[in-house]
């Protein structure tokens, strides 16, 4: 009995192995054939123009119960009287392939969806009431094909997230705003600046933008964004952007992907600069130690709570604009290939990100 126990062990190692070799060597395309969807498009009415009005329609909204936004680790609180509004676009929190945007009743992505403003949103929560809408997001294999149905699905989720933009200025009164977005929803925050804010009078609000896990083109994207990148840690109406790798680093998953991709002006990107701004001094191209880090989010086994550490991860831009952080800190199983800690980019600087808020937002107030 001890020697087939043993036999056992031996086989399931190198199953273990073998599979973790094969995820490293192919892990794109093991990928794209679990979650890009087979069937075609499904076109779908626009949301009405009014339909961001109803509470329903949003994970956080300052006047509803239950808010994610409003989690924090122990030792934190939200701001008792937040004086900027912050529109937040959560990331891909639907994986099904059975359709090409999520239904916005699929409780699954919505609830993935409110883990993500708790590990992400809620770095805002201390200097902004925030926002976030539902929206049909486009599911999690559109970004790992390039068939056309991808761009549909895309443009259908940015058509939802445009309407509420137009009902979060409306309610947002005329406070100081903070734009914020990960992975996909970086995408469309770059979308709805180029056409909802660049040029008009509403840029003249915006604290900052921070565009964060999507990569930023300096030369191709920036210039039709209406903001600038951040220059220092206290400048206001500027740009963030960072996608986080432990070493060593493999990006070859997002750089070939942005490679073969063109900018807002329409030129390639293919071998320009991204901006890399490190959440830990608020400036670009920089270098910090782990002492920097004011607390990385620790995330409990069941994802229902979280710790904050202090000092744990150190941070710093390589040449070409992807961000650093030393050796796999053990913040979950949900690493991507390569190294790649994009599911973690604000958790790993949360602490940093809420000080860099609210260093921007006394900027702005000042002026």
């Amino acid at each position: 009995m001890a020697r087939k126990f043993i036999y056992l062990v031996a086989i399931l190692i190198v199953l273990t192995i073998a599979g973790a070799f094969a995820y490293r060597i192919w892990g794109k395309e093991l990928l794209a054939i679990a979650t890009v969807p087979t069937e075609q498009f499904e076109p779908l009415p626009a949301q009405p123009a009014d339909a961001y009005r109803d509470a329903k329609m949003w994970l956080a909204r300052p006047d509803k119960p239950g808010n994610p936004a409003l989690w924090t680790p122990a030792a934190y609180k939200p701001g008792a009287a937040p004086e900027a509004a912050v529109f937040f676009i959560h990331p891909t929190s639907f994986l099904d392939r059975s359709h090409w945007n999520a239904p916005l009743d699929n409780q699954e992505a919505n609830d993935r969806a409110a883990l993500f403003l708790r590990a992400q949103a809620s770095a805002f929560n201390e200097v902004g009431a925030i926002w976030a809408p539902r929206y049909r997001q486009a599911t999690f294999g559109a970004f790992l094909t390039t068939d056309g149905n991808a761009a549909k699905a895309l443009n259908l989720a940015y058509g939802d997230v445009a309407a509420a933009f137009d009902a979060f200025v409306a309610q947002a009164g005329d406070r100081p705003i903070i734009l914020a977005g990960h992975s996909q929803g970086a995408l469309h925050l770059l979308r709805l600046l180029r056409e909802k804010v660049a040029g008009r009078p509403l840029a003249k609000r915006v604290v900052a933008a921070y565009v964060i896990g999507w990569p930023v083109s300096r030369p191709v994207d920036l210039p039709a964004l209406g903001l600038p990148e951040c220059k220092t840690a206290d400048q206001a109406g500027c740009l963030l952007s960072w996608q986080s790798f432990a070493e060593p680093a493999d990006p070859s998953l997002v750089v070939d992907a942005y490679d073969a991709s063109s900018g807002t002006d329409g030129k390639p990107r293919r071998g320009t600069p991204m901006v890399c701004t490190n959440p830990l001094t608020g400036t670009p191209d920089a270098a910090a130690p782990a002492t920097a880090n004011l607390g990385t989010l620790y995330p409990a086994a069941d994802l229902g709570s979280a710790t904050i550490e202090a000092q744990r991860v150190s941070a710093r831009c390589d040449p070409r604009g992807l961000l650093l952080i030393g050796d796999p800190p053990q913040l979950g199983s949900y690493v991507l290939p390569g190294n790649n800690y994009h599911v973690y980019d604000y958790s790993l600087f949360w602490a940093n990100v809420r000080a860099d808020a609210a260093r921007r937002l006394a900027t702005f107030k000042r002026k």
